[in-house]
Formats: structure tokens, sequence, C-alpha cells
């Protein structure tokens, strides 16, 4: 998955969380939570793996000098 489904699974359980509070059905807004806290990981996973990747990128590119 990329960044950008991430964010549509945060959104989805945002609107989840809303739901939940607005009907008053707990489980529903803690299955909206839960999903927040699921995509905001991913996303932080992410962006781990783009780090690394930019720094292996720049040691490549600092040894071909």
């Amino acid at each position: 998955m990329n960044e950008n489904s991430h964010k549509g699974e945060e959104l989805k359980g945002k609107a989840k969380t809303v739901a939940g509070k607005a009907t008053g059905d707990t489980g529903l807004e803690a299955e909206g939570k839960a999903d927040q806290v699921q995509a905001e990981g991913k996303q932080a996973g992410d962006k781990v793996k783009d780090t690394v990747h930019g720094i292996k990128d720049s040691v490549k590119d600092s040894s071909d000098d």
C-alpha cells in the first residue's frame, strides 16, 4: 500500500468515529479510533522506509565520487 491509501484508511476511521459518536454507538466509535491508529502506524512505517531509501541513495551517490 502507499501513503495515499493509508491516508484514506485514516479518513475512513475518522468517519466511523464521528458516526459512532453521533449515534451513540461506542463500538463503531472504538473501531474508528482503532482504524485511525493503524493507518497512522502504517504512514509512520512508510516514512521510515522513505528515510532509509534516501540514506541508502545518499551513501551510494557519495561512494560513486
